[in-house]
């Protein structure tokens, strides 16, 4: 195998969302850091409108729901992941107020400022931050809040290996304070900020995707595709592990001006 590390979407379609629908989440996080961020949210009733764009399967999106109490639109790409969403938002006696359409982040279907939060877990990245930010911004209330997870560096600078990959990869990371800035400049109060902790990476996102993998190769051995997606997802894993005092996640939570 290459030591290179491709970008997902570099992959087939089916097998990213076959791979992926089998963990929890489809990116670092936690349900501890989702009700953390929805602590600084300070909007929020019955009649509150809330998008989850990019949510996936909506692992953080039934967190929110079983922690408020307005209606969520989960919005996804993967019809596959929207299945998912929708059968577990009616296992948990949610889907009364929450559920999964196929759509995408950039042409959502919402009215100008129809929503009092939107948000995205470890999705922002598929149209860019500043791009969404900004183009999110019109369909929220005055007052109403954005809270994301976005790729960062903690740092100035970084050894080269995971430079090059971060460059590769997305080339819109940056560090935080860099963030900060575009999030104000796109018509936000910068609200909070914080870092999610490695156990977001390692326990809720690398270690699931172990006996997963297992299951994935199995189905499509000699399959150069699988094979070579899975292969992937390990270098990413083995970075993590070498640089992860370098970036990470973090939360970024604004309230539209």
């Amino acid at each position: 195998m290459s030591d290179e590390t491709k970008s997902i979407h570099e992959f087939n379609f089916d097998l990213i969302c076959e791979y992926f629908s089998a963990i929890e989440r489809q990116g670092p996080g936690s349900p501890e850091m989702t009700l953390k961020a929805l602590g600084f949210i300070d909007n929020l009733n019955a009649g509150s409108r809330i998008a989850d764009l990019g949510c996936g399967t909506g692992g953080q999106t039934m967190t929110l729901a079983q922690n408020t109490s307005g209606s969520i639109t989960g919005i996804d790409l993967f019809p596959a992941f929207i299945d998912l969403f929708n059968a577990n938002a009616r296992s948990l006696g949610l889907d009364d107020r929450v559920k999964g359409i196929a759509g995408s982040m950039d042409d959502i279907p919402f009215e100008e400022g129809e929503l009092d939060l939107i948000w995205s877990e470890g999705a922002i990245y598929n149209i860019g931050f500043e791009k969404g930010l900004r183009y999110w911004h019109k369909f929220l209330k005055p007052g109403g809040f954005v809270a994301v997870t976005e790729a960062s560096w903690f740092t100035e600078e970084r050894p080269e290996e995971i430079e090059t990959f971060w460059h590769d990869a997305y080339p819109a990371i940056d560090t935080i304070p860099r963030k900060l800035d575009v999030l104000q400049k796109a018509g936000y109060i910068p609200v909070a900020c914080f870092i999610l902790p490695e156990s977001c990476w390692t326990e809720h996102y690398y270690k699931p995707q172990a006996k997963a993998r297992e299951v994935f190769l199995e189905k499509h051995m000699g399959n150069a595709m699988a094979e070579e997606l899975v292969e992937n997802e390990r270098r990413e894993a083995v970075l993590y592990d070498r640089y992860r005092e370098y970036y990470g996640y973090v939360f970024y939570i604004g309230r539209k001006i």
